[in-house]
């Protein structure tokens, strides 16, 4: 069956990036789902659905509408179904595929689906159930507390330096709050961090200028670089991407860093798995 690439936790939004592509415009699905009449939806577990949303009448919303447009918010991917919008947040494990509607009637992990009037199926499976959905008419109830978008003209190091300088946290952790940056996520974070030569350990409020200067570049170079590569695909639930061949520190502890030699390094901030080269990136504070 073609199938999309979707995300990585949704992990970052370049995964999203390659999944708005392929739903908008064909890509790997070698079908867009835009202007498709919808003929029905399935919910196959009900957690799937969040929101106020998530209550009688779901399913029944859909028969006789017509998807208009694809496009992204931080980690979400927002299908436009006027006058609502159905917005999907992947998370660790979901994935979303484009069917021509033959095969299985569902598969093991599928969560939701639905199928148009041409008898091609959008199908989302999450095979850790991490993943959520909503359907609203007014979508910045959810994403309203969503931060900068990391290519966007505003995301300078002007603008960096002065969110950093208020916070006493990891730089880690302000990297991968939501609230701060939108859709940048662990593996990107790693990636940046170390082109930037900044501990993830460090006080945010202790980078100098020209060290947020760097990791502005760094964090902008590794999402274009994540886009050209259509993501990484780093499980068994992941596929379509090789963004994963050319990590440089993410994933490769115990392996001698491309840069010194030394051995890259792994510890936990934010509950996530971290990297990094002690001898590129060193814990202590330049003055």
């Amino acid at each position: 069956l073609p199938v999309i690439r979707a995300s990585l936790f949704i992990e970052h939004t370049t995964d999203t990036d390659s999944a708005i592509r392929s739903l908008k415009y064909g890509g790997m699905t070698g079908n867009s789902i835009i202007n498709r009449q919808i003929a029905s939806a399935d919910l196959f577990w009900n957690r799937t659905l969040a929101g106020s949303d998530a209550a009688e009448g779901f399913l029944e919303w859909f028969p006789g509408k017509t998807v208009r447009d694809v496009s992204r918010r931080g980690k979400f991917i927002l299908i436009s179904i006027p006058p609502k919008t159905l917005l999907i947040h992947l998370r660790m494990s979901g994935d979303l595929k484009v069917t021509d509607g033959s095969g299985a009637e569902s598969g093991k992990h599928d969560r939701f689906r639905l199928a148009f009037t041409d008898g091609g199926r959008l199908v989302f499976s999450d095979p850790r159930k991490f993943g959520r959905i909503w359907l609203t008419a007014a979508p910045e109830t959810v994403l309203g507390s969503l931060g900068i978008e990391p290519l966007d003209d505003g995301f300078t190091p002007e603008w960096l330096y002065d969110k950093l300088h208020t916070s006493n946290r990891m730089i880690k952790s302000v990297l991968l709050d939501q609230r701060v940056i939108a859709g940048l996520g662990n593996i990107y974070s790693d990636e940046a961090l170390f082109s930037a030569g900044i501990h993830p350990a460090r006080a945010a409020c202790s980078l100098s200028t020209e060290e947020v200067a760097r990791l502005v570049q760094a964090i902008q170079t590794v999402l274009r670089d994540g886009i050209q590569y259509n993501g990484a695909s780093i499980d068994w639930v992941y596929r379509g991407g090789s963004f994963q061949h050319h990590f440089k520190i993410y994933g490769r502890t115990g392996e001698p860093c491309l840069i010194c030699g030394t051995k890259i390094e792994k510890t936990t901030i934010n509950q996530r798995g971290t990297h990094f080269c002690p001898c590129c990136q060193p814990r202590a504070e330049k003055n």
